[in-house]
């Protein structure tokens, strides 16, 4: 699995976490003797303890990034916000422009790993907005505190010794290299011991350089991509009707059913005509995913939803991927509504319900578009002088909604409020 956690929905949806303060010059004890323990294991791979000591001089801990192992975003964000988020108008925009600006490249990316231009420009969309959001914490003090504290100390330092690999052979750099606070980095975000296994040099300059190179970046994740099981060609997945009475507990992503099956069942297309998708055989297998619940949007998946679910294992994260996809292809988006009456909001929206805190007293800084800590504090203000009975600062199309009408109740005449959600 390339990645723990999301940046682009991080950015999406919140102010990036406060890095820490520059660390004490004396080195923990307990941090000192693990580095001890990972130089023999690293000895025992080839990397010696000159270059070593070399890689990792003055590295500190950093306990804050323990308290993130239990609050990604893909688990603990409701559908409707993760994909507003993720699935916004900017990122659509932004993605149909880089199809056009790296053309020739994706049409040859295409070609040799068999994966459409859609997909690999989605989730290089979702992983860094593009290359804007790489991360901003050093990636050696990250993965060697969690080597070294916390749990899964094992897995990180599987990773934190591809790291090091990576460094020692000349593929990266070790100064200034920066990532999540898991150890993911560069425009599509893999993991150090991914990018050892499926990085491949897509520019020929003879290096894998998927933080500094967009063609080695695409193409690795390409080839991630036909690796985890990715058929040219096949959809990865269609919206659904279900019909009345459909028992939900059949739904699910490891619970596979050919398509005549699903049509026995009553589920058809959209639009009520029998299951069709294209380029797929009859005999097809495919899952049945309610995200939301019976009362959501319905999907059906095939195999190559199944090779974007790999790359980072999470409902919500792979159908920010497959809908982006979609939409860059010229596609709408979901037709069945979430069940919700306060859907998420994307980055113009989001950036509206600040200028709309900002006219009403609130320092929050600039609208930016990113809910942090400040945005927070501003929307459960507003909605305690509102009297709702939920207080919890989410920024939701409710509460801007809501100042929005005010705003156009009181402007002067003549002077235009801001547009209305939509």
């Amino acid at each position: 699995m390339p990645i723990l956690t999301t940046l682009g929905l991080a950015a999406a949806l919140a102010s990036p976490p406060a890095l820490p303060a520059a660390p004490d010059a004396s080195v923990d004890p307990a941090f000192g003797r693990c580095l001890a323990g990972l130089q023999a294991t690293a000895a025992s791979q080839g990397i010696s303890a000159d270059r070593f000591n070399e890689i990792t001089a003055g590295l500190t801990p950093d306990p804050s990034v323990l308290g993130l192992l239990d609050a990604q975003p893909e688990f603990t964000t409701p559908i409707w916000d993760y994909l507003a988020a993720l699935v916004d108008r900017q990122r659509v925009a932004d993605g149909r422009a880089m199809l056009q600006q790296h053309r020739d490249l994706l049409d040859r990316v295409s070609a040799q790993y068999g994966v459409d231009p859609a997909t690999i420009v989605a989730v290089w969309g979702v992983e860094s907005d593009y290359g804007r959001v790489f991360g901003k914490r050093p990636l050696l003090q990250s993965l060697a505190t969690l080597s070294c504290a916390g749990r899964r100390q094992s897995f990180f330092r599987g990773e934190l010794l591809a790291l090091l690999k990576l460094i020692d052979r000349g593929d990266l750099q070790a100064q200034g290299l920066t990532g999540s606070w898991a150890g993911a980095f560069g425009h599509t975000q893999f993991m150090p011991s991914t990018y050892a296994r499926i990085a491949v040099d897509g520019d020929g300059d003879g290096r894998r350089d998927l933080v500094g190179s967009i063609p080695d970046a695409l193409a690795s994740t390409a080839n991630y991509l036909k690796r985890a099981g990715w058929r040219s060609g096949e959809p990865w997945g269609m919206e659904v009707r279900v019909p009345a009475g459909f028992n939900a507990s059949q739904a699910g992503r490891t619970q596979r059913r050919a398509l005549a099956d699903w049509r026995a069942q009553g589920v058809t297309a959209l639009d009520g005509s029998a299951l069709a998708p294209a380029n797929l055989p009859a005999d097809a297998r495919a899952a049945l995913l309610l995200p939301a619940g019976i009362k959501g949007p319905a999907l059906l998946v095939f195999r190559n939803y199944d090779a974007i679910y790999s790359y980072n294992a999470a409902e919500s994260y792979a159908l920010a991927i497959a809908t982006l996809a979609d939409q860059l292809r010229g596609g709408n988006g979901l037709a069945t509504a979430w069940p919700t009456d306060d859907p998420g909001l994307g980055r113009d929206e989001r950036r509206q319900l600040q200028t709309l805190l900002l006219a009403r007293g609130h320092d929050i800084g600039a609208a930016d578009g990113m809910i942090g800590t400040a945005t927070r504090r501003a929307i459960q203000t507003e909605q305690q002088r509102l009297g709702w009975s939920e207080v919890d600062g989410r920024a939701g199309q409710r509460i801007l909604r809501t100042l929005q009408e005010e705003a156009a109740a009181i402007a002067p005449a003549g002077q235009k409020a801001l547009p209305a959600a939509r």
